[in-house]
């Protein structure tokens, strides 16, 4: 039997390796939602990190890593970016990557900036999941540097209202998840042009559907 979908009853045609809390399978779900192919994702729940490799996983992701799509062939897709773009390029060409040039260049710079701050999100996060006595603080000053620096240089940028492509996709999510997991940081203090804009876009469709979940 196969697994229910995602969202809905319609047939199946793509298996994603999928978590309600990582930051990277959401940026792959609410390119799903823009590009309008929920209903073709069987999102099968696969739980990675720690000390335990997943095995099953890495027989299709040798890096055991999420988000990981497999087509009906039997092709294997990762990383985020790959996924998205295989979404794009197959379903609804330059929805989310510009073809033109510079703003394809564009799109593709803030998707770096905001998936480089879910990187170092993640580390300092495994930071903080360690004794107290164990963590480093050198290395959680540093992070907290690069995602304050990051939002500084966001404030500048002239995010457009009705624009979703890729760089937009990958900035709402690190957002977000600095409020998931670093509400503490209240970045939004200092920075009203990116808090405007992230009041909108995080009320698109697409990031209402993919609300992060803390399960177990």
């Amino acid at each position: 039997m196969p697994q229910a979908s995602c969202l809905g009853e319609t047939p199946l045609v793509m298996k994603l390796h999928w978590s309600p809390r990582s930051p990277f399978v959401r940026k792959v779900m609410v390119a799903a939602h823009e590009c309008g192919i929920t209903g073709q994702l069987d999102c099968v729940r696969t739980v990675v990190g720690g000390t335990v490799p997943h095995l099953e996983l890495m027989r299709e992701n040798p890096l055991g890593k999420l988000p990981t799509l497999v087509l009906e062939d039997g092709t294997v897709i990762y990383d985020s970016l790959v996924i998205c773009t295989y979404f794009d390029t197959v379903f609804a060409p330059g929805k989310l990557i510009p073809a033109a040039w510079p703003a394809r260049l564009t799109a593709l710079r803030r998707h770096a900036l905001g998936n480089g701050m879910l990187d170092i999100c993640l580390q300092w996060l495994g930071e903080r999941a360690r004794p107290a006595e164990r963590q480093s603080p050198p290395h959680i000053a540093l992070w907290q540097g690069k995602v304050r620096a990051s939002v500084d240089a966001l404030e500048t940028e002239a995010l457009a209202d009705e624009a979703a492509d890729i760089g937009h996709l990958s900035i709402a999510v690190a957002l977000s998840y600095l409020d998931f997991r670093f509400a503490a940081e209240n970045w939004r203090d200092g920075h009203p042009r990116l808090a405007a804009w992230m009041a909108k876009f995080e009320h698109r469709p697409s990031m209402l559907a993919t609300l992060p979940v803390d399960d177990s």
